[in-house]
């Protein structure tokens, strides 16, 4: 019996007898990540090659966000600001820089939101005390194609703005000026 399997062929497609490879064809297929980035997201060191400057969005300076809470307790209207991106044009990945030499890496296949950045932000001081922080409010990022095209410096600050009071009832509040 076993002389007969060896001396007829096989039928069934065996890449191992029939010489083929059990890996893809390379006939320019694409790599299967690239589908899921949006169009128009950047990568940072094309940029940088390309010597477009980059925009942070402005609204990351009025968050009042404390690094060591999940972004997600901000409340409206600075939770509707997670979703902007964080900056135009949009990139897949960035890192954030802290000035006591602590860097972190915000991605997005597409394009960085506000929301990632925090995230990557939160992830380092989650497990600190507010008093373990010496400035554990985000005061903004900053972008310096001098010292590092790549990058954004993270600016922290003590204490966040006052929280705007919420509008008391029609004729109580304006009548008190």
């Amino acid at each position: 019996m076993s002389a007969e399997a060896t001396a007829n062929p096989l039928t069934k497609v065996d890449s191992a007898v029939q010489g083929l490879s059990s890996s893809p064809p390379k006939d320019g297929a694409k790599h299967r990540r690239v589908s899921s980035s949006a169009a128009g997201v950047m990568n940072i060191n094309d940029l940088e090659k390309d010597g477009i400057d980059l925009q942070i969005a402005k609204e990351t300076q009025k968050l009042n966000w404390r690094i060591n809470k999940s972004p997600s307790t901000l409340e409206e209207p600075e939770k509707s600001m997670l979703k902007k991106m964080l900056t135009t044009p949009p990139v897949k990945k960035i890192d954030l820089h802290f000035p006591l030499g602590l860097e972190v890496t915000a991605r997005n296949l597409k394009g960085v939101t506000v929301k990632d950045a925090l995230d990557a932000i939160y992830k380092q001081y989650r497990k600190k005390a507010d008093d373990e922080l010496e400035n554990p409010v985000l005061a903004g990022f900053e972008w310096d194609k001098e010292e590092s095209w790549t990058r954004l410096i993270v600016h922290c600050k003590k204490e966040g703005a006052p929280q705007p009071k919420k509008k008391g009832k029609k004729g109580q509040e304006g009548e008190e000026l």
